[in-house]
């Protein structure tokens, strides 16, 4: 009889682009899977897969104390009537409200993946929500049979310090979700007569957009023939940190800064770009600058968490401090002055994708901590 695996995250798109190759992985390998989260209209792309898709009402930064008791009834009510061999929780809020279930259910093996600490471990929000969740988190870490994934050495050691890793918990370093270097092959560039400069983000404050909007400013004046600023992806209006749509139409003129919105064929985005810019405050291990790595292409981010795993600095990009915006205009400038240096740097970028990001290596890794569980 095959070993059930649950994989419980937020919303389907964040499952579909971080974690469904692992899933499709773990079938192969006789795993029966089941994801729950909440369906954005992305669920069909999962189930054709051959996953078993389970809706779950889950907000990812709501508060509100009725909803957040649903929500806790239901992974109840899923965990139970399931009872999976194995669950694997994926983000804070998964991590917090499954793993306490997971206790009630007596479920014995659980995957906890630690993708960054989102809004409230950044720019220093230290209150009494922060206070709470580093306490949720000793008590539901406080287990035997539970693995933690961390995607970078600053999160693994804030959990280390705020006393939240227990000693049976076993520690698994994976540097982020991996990306396909088949699907993302090392990409020719489009013509240099505009440098097209992208920022591939859920569109988050978070996610330094008013940095980068100030930054476009500055250079503005002197570049406005030469440069064309793009930003894909979504307004997040779901996220407490989200950019209206108001900032961003106001700051776009169709020329030479266009909000494109949400694309679903990365590949063709990263082929019309010439550099990626990411000024982040803090991730986990960021997915586009992986894929930018993977298409080779030059990266500036800041020197966030995170961020800077990216980036060796001068050699497939630079790093600035975060929340700059003179910095990080400077930064620009350096590139789109050398086509040179962005073609060099392009291609230490997919020599470092080569290395370090190989999504089959992240597969294997995944493959052997659910087969070691699945021996407990």
């Amino acid at each position: 009889m095959s070993k059930k695996i649950l994989f419980v995250v937020n919303v389907d798109w964040f499952f579909i682009s971080h974690r469904l190759i692992i899933a499709e992985k773990a079938m192969l390998n006789g795993f029966e899977v089941f994801v729950a989260c909440q369906n954005t209209g992305r669920s069909d792309e999962i189930i054709e897969k051959g996953i078993n898709f389970i809706n779950l009402t889950i907000s990812r930064s709501g508060t509100n104390p009725l909803l957040e008791l649903s929500t806790l009834i239901s992974i109840y009510k899923i965990y139970n009537n399931l009872k999976p061999d194995i669950v694997h929780h994926v983000t804070l809020k998964p991590i917090i409200y499954g793993s306490l279930i997971s206790k009630l259910t007596n479920i014995k093996t659980v995957v906890n993946a630690v993708s960054g600490l989102g809004y409230t471990f950044t720019k220093n929000r230290g209150g009494l929500v922060q206070k709470l969740i580093v306490q949720l988190l000793r008590f539901v870490f406080n287990r035997k049979h539970l693995t933690v994934i961390f995607q970078n050495d600053d999160d693994q050691n804030l959990f280390k310090e705020l006393n939240i890793i227990s000693k049976d918990n076993k520690i698994v370093k994976i540097k982020g979700s991996g990306v396909d270097l088949n699907k993302f092959k090392q990409l020719p560039y489009p013509s240099f007569d505009i440098i097209k400069i992208i920022l591939p983000i859920r569109m988050v404050w978070d996610k330094g957009v008013k940095e980068l909007r100030k930054a476009s400013e500055i250079l503005k004046e002197k570049y406005n023939e030469k440069i064309q600023f793009i930003l894909i992806g979504l307004a997040d209006v779901d996220n407490k940190a989200g950019v209206p749509a108001s900032y961003l139409n106001e700051w776009q003129d169709g020329s030479y800064v266009k909000w494109i919105g949400y694309q679903k064929d990365m590949v063709e985005v990263y082929r019309n770009s010439h550099l990626v810019v990411l000024p982040s405050y803090r991730e986990g291990m960021p997915k586009t600058l992986i894929e930018a790595c993977a298409v080779g292409r030059a990266i500036i981010t800041t020197d966030a968490i995170g961020c800077k795993e990216c980036v060796d600095e001068g050699i497939n990009g630079f790093k600035v401090p975060v929340y700059s915006t003179k910095e990080l205009a400077q930064a620009i400038e350096k590139l789109i002055l050398n086509n040179e240096l962005l073609i060099q740097m392009g291609n230490r970028s997919r020599y470092k994708a080569e290395n370090e990001f190989n999504v089959d290596k992240v597969i294997d890794t995944h493959l052997k901590i659910y087969n070691n569980l699945n021996k407990v």
